[in-house]
């Protein structure tokens, strides 16, 4: 009877006890997107925004030379495309009260350390049309454009400024930058 009983419980054991051995993951394998947007800004830091370009005349001299302002970090732009940076007045006239000077008295152009901004460079006659002042420069972060405002003897000492009253002539300049 023993026989029988060991018997019995070696085949139950063998049919209900038995554990299979699971093999377990040793690897994992996760998915990561990356989503990107395409962007185009002029960056705080650029001194465009918010500033002011100030010509002073205040001798003979003065009237009789080119003045020249330059401003670095004009433009600060980051674009994940090729751009253009054009530039434009908000009016025909710099204005002190009634009195007038026309825009075109100004031309704005990148200075000779001109930044780290690439793309073709074009100094700009002020006018109140979009014109082209950087044009196909390479996509980048924080790109950098140095810019000269100059206001050159043939205009400072013509009817254009001379024979105005004096005062403080003021129009805004506004700069966009567009993908291509």
């Amino acid at each position: 009877m023993t026989k029988i009983f060991i018997s019995a419980l070696t085949f139950g054991a063998i049919i209900l006890g038995t554990n299979t051995v699971q093999a377990q993951n040793t690897t994992a394998t996760t998915t990561v997107n990356i989503t990107l947007s395409d962007v185009i800004s002029i960056d705080t830091g650029s001194t465009a925004i918010g500033n002011n370009v100030d010509f002073v005349y205040t001798t003979a001299a003065d009237y009789n030379s080119d003045q020249t302002v330059t401003k670095a970090n004009s433009l600060k732009v980051t674009s994940t495309k090729n751009f253009n940076v054009k530039v434009k007045a908000g009016g025909s006239n710099f204005v002190s009260g009634t009195n007038s000077i026309p825009v075109n008295v100004l031309t704005i152009k990148a200075a000779a350390s001109s930044g780290t901004m690439g793309g073709t460079k074009t100094a700009v006659v002020l006018s109140t049309v979009d014109q082209n002042l950087v044009t196909n420069a390479p996509l980048g972060s924080a790109l950098t454009l140095n810019l000269d405002y100059l206001i050159p003897a043939v205009k400072s000492s013509s009817a254009d400024i001379l024979g105005k009253p004096a005062g403080t002539y003021t129009q805004t300049v506004t700069y966009t930058a567009t993908a291509l």
